[in-house]
């Protein structure tokens, strides 16, 4: 799989400037994304179905602060709350968005379809 660069707040996804990342309804636009350090990354629902922006806790660098829809501090957290009451939902047009301050991999998922597979990944470089 190729990957797909876009420059955060600029470029962004179908050809609207004002996010980088879009939810469609099985998977994330672009896939793949790479950014600077310092970069805001913003999601946008761009689908009628409702999804969720999660990290992987083992699936972002050491030091980097974990990131999810609805503002929970750790992946449990976040798990437990979609359970619960559909912690963290982005409804269509709903948007979410993180600052990246280390340098590395970022793996993440939306909980309700990660077994269909909607995963993605953003780059941060220095």
């Amino acid at each position: 799989m190729a990957a797909t660069t876009a420059l955060a707040g600029c470029a962004g996804v179908g050809g609207e400037p004002d996010y980088d990342v879009g939810m469609v309804a099985d998977g994330y636009r672009p896939a793949e994304l790479t950014v600077s350090v310092g970069d805001t990354v913003v999601w946008e629902n761009t689908s009628a179905r409702t999804h969720t922006v999660t990290a992987y806790e083992g699936g972002i660098p050491e030091g980097a602060d974990y990131f999810a829809s609805g503002g929970f501090d750790d992946e449990r957290s976040a798990r437990d709350a979609w359970q619960d009451d559909f912690g963290g939902a982005l409804e269509s047009g709903d948007r979410f968005a993180h600052t990246f301050s280390v340098p590395g991999r970022y793996d993440y998922v939306c909980i309700p379809h990660e077994t269909g597979g909607m995963y993605a990944t953003v780059f941060v470089e220095e």
